[in-house]
């Protein structure tokens, strides 16, 4: 099992845990889905600690809280034709890999990765987040070990 390193941008396959299943109760996504690596720090103990924006296909209510995926953009990550959004108003927050990093597909052989953002949409969504956290809007799941 191969796993890669936490670079932004990196588009991980990842079991999400969502704000509201959090406040639920819950300690572990629904399902796993594609979630781009937005920062990824050394902290004191020498772990790396990251945050994931998810991948969804559900239009989001309010379009300023979300980056769209251009179709180039899905094809070169190897994702779906539908329509996906990274939703930039919340993250989860964990120390890298995580019991909750998963497999692009069974046949995928331990690969947990779909590819690297463009920089321009990265850099769309790094600033949209930018925003959104000095709003007060930005919220944060801090997912177990």
């Amino acid at each position: 099992m191969r796993l890669p390193k936490p670079d932004p941008g990196l588009v991980v396959s990842y079991d999400y845990l969502w704000r509201y299943e959090e406040r639920l109760g819950r300690d572990g996504g629904r399902k796993t889905r594609p979630c781009a690596i937005v920062v990824s720090v050394t902290d004191e103990n020498g772990e790396s600690v990251v945050m994931v924006a998810p991948i969804t296909h559900a239009r989001p209510e309010d379009p300023d809280t979300a980056i769209p995926l251009p179709p180039r953009v899905k094809r070169h990550l190897g994702l779906d034709d539908q329509p996906s959004w990274i939703i930039a108003d919340e993250v989860n927050r964990f120390v890298w890999p995580g019991p909750d990093l998963r497999p692009v597909s069974p046949k995928s052989k331990g690969k947990f990765e779909y590819g690297i953002l463009p920089v321009d949409i990265f850099d769309r969504l790094r600033r949209r987040i930018l925003v959104l956290n000095k709003q007060r809007r930005l919220r944060v799941v801090t997912r177990s070990e």
